[in-house]
């Protein structure tokens, strides 16, 4: 029984997207591990901004100084 555990940060991810996320590693794990779509498990976990952090600071003070992951 594969599960896979999504973490994004909270910044406006649509239901639409989640369900996109949900089927298309549902469909990934069955073609690459031959896996029963019936038995994959995907959760996704949302953090806010101030409970995720990188390089020392939160997402969320980043953000306010214009910064992303790949500008750092």
């Amino acid at each position: 029984m594969p599960i896979v555990k999504i973490e994004v940060t909270r910044e406006g991810v649509t239901k639409a997207q989640k369900q996109a996320l949900i089927k298309g590693v549902t469909d990934l794990i069955t073609e690459v591990l031959n896996k029963d779509p019936q038995l994959t498990h995907v959760m996704i976990q949302e953090y806010d901004l101030d409970n995720w952090g990188y390089a020392g600071e939160q997402v969320s003070e980043l953000r306010a100084k214009g910064i992303t992951a790949d500008k750092k």
